[in-house]
């Protein structure tokens, strides 16, 4: 088999399908319509999110085979074409599940302490012992909806603290001994903290909005290491004004790659300054201290590098080895 590599990845993936047999092609410069031209030529592609494999990619792929993304999900892969032309997709939410199920960890005892901020005011030599007083997470009720891969991670993670875990997904009888499942209304009625681990599709984008926001019986903790248009940041910034969203841990954004990056004034001050370009409510989330931001690292680890390049080669291997 011909495999076409588009992102670079962990080397092991090159290693492990040249001991395969497989002739491994790397190209990680050409646009996406100079790798159309060619790709009619591969059995194999593996990719992560240069470029979207829509219905026009996938046509020209006469001869594809299979297509490895190095990621958890396949949502900018037009699942229902590839599948209809036999083509074999493997995602890898099995290698990064653990690093994701830390990070949120991480962003919620850093939120409920208060660690940003009370770095930046020691490094700033302000000594405010009463204004950085934290909050314990003992005794809450975390709630996760979508409870897969990241979710069921995150919910083992959280066995070493004194809390309640509940989950909801689209899917029943997903429960497991780390969280019961309920219903929506249950969930919105008992949180305290709210954390998302859903793919993104068309019933997942928007979901956190005014009027979700609003059924929560309590105000929570809101966080977000899955899909940055699952959560209307306008909407969050009112829960966030308002109260009923105490804090927010968010390492997906709206806002993402070029047009995250286009918001910000130009580095050296030649460009035309582009502050224009950001929306009040972004302006709003990164003076916010008690948001806490990062640019969708939650499963990006030295270990996930790995792990996600073995869980496509274990997936491969088991179809066409």
């Amino acid at each position: 088999m011909k495999v076409l590599h588009v992102d670079v990845n962990h080397p092991l993936i090159i290693e492990r399908f040249t001991s395969f047999g497989f002739e491994n092609h790397e190209d990680y410069s050409s646009s996406k319509a100079e790798i159309e031209q060619k790709i009619h030529e591969y059995d194999g592609l593996i990719i992560r999110s240069r470029f979207s494999i829509d219905r026009s990619f996938l046509t020209k792929a006469e001869n594809l085979k299979f297509i490895g993304r190095l990621g958890a999900g396949l949502e900018n892969i037009n699942i229902d074409y590839a599948e209809s032309k036999g083509i074999f997709l493997a995602a890898a939410p099995e290698g990064n599940r653990n690093a994701v199920s830390e990070h949120a960890l991480g962003m919620l005892l850093s939120l409920f302490n208060k660690l940003n901020k009370a770095d930046r005011e020691v490094r700033s030599g302000k000594w405010d012992r009463e204004g950085n007083r934290g909050t314990e997470l003992d005794g809450k009720t975390i709630g996760i909806i979508g409870y897969g891969n990241m979710g069921k991670a995150f919910a083992k993670k959280l066995k070493g603290f004194d809390v309640d875990v509940i989950c909801h997904d689209i899917k029943g009888g997903v429960e497991d001994e780390n969280a019961r499942q309920v219903d929506i209304a249950e969930l919105q009625q008992k949180i305290d903290i709210l954390s998302l681990h859903v793919p993104q599709t068309e019933l997942t984008a928007g979901m956190i909005n005014a009027n979700f926001i609003d059924k929560f019986h309590k105000p929570i903790w809101l966080l977000n290491t899955a899909r940055g248009k699952c959560v209307l940041t306008e909407d969050l910034v009112s829960a966030l004004k308002s109260g009923k969203v105490l804090g927010a841990g968010l390492d997906a954004l709206e806002y993402e790659k070029s047009s995250f990056e286009n918001m910000f004034p130009s580095i050296t001050g030649t460009e035309r300054s582009r502050s224009a370009n950001m929306p009040k409510a972004f302006k709003y989330l990164i003076q916010a201290e008690n948001v806490i931001l990062s640019p969708h690292v939650a499963g990006w680890t030295v270990e996930s590098l790995e792990k996600l390049a073995q869980t496509v080669v274990d997936k491969i291997k088991a179809e066409f080895c």
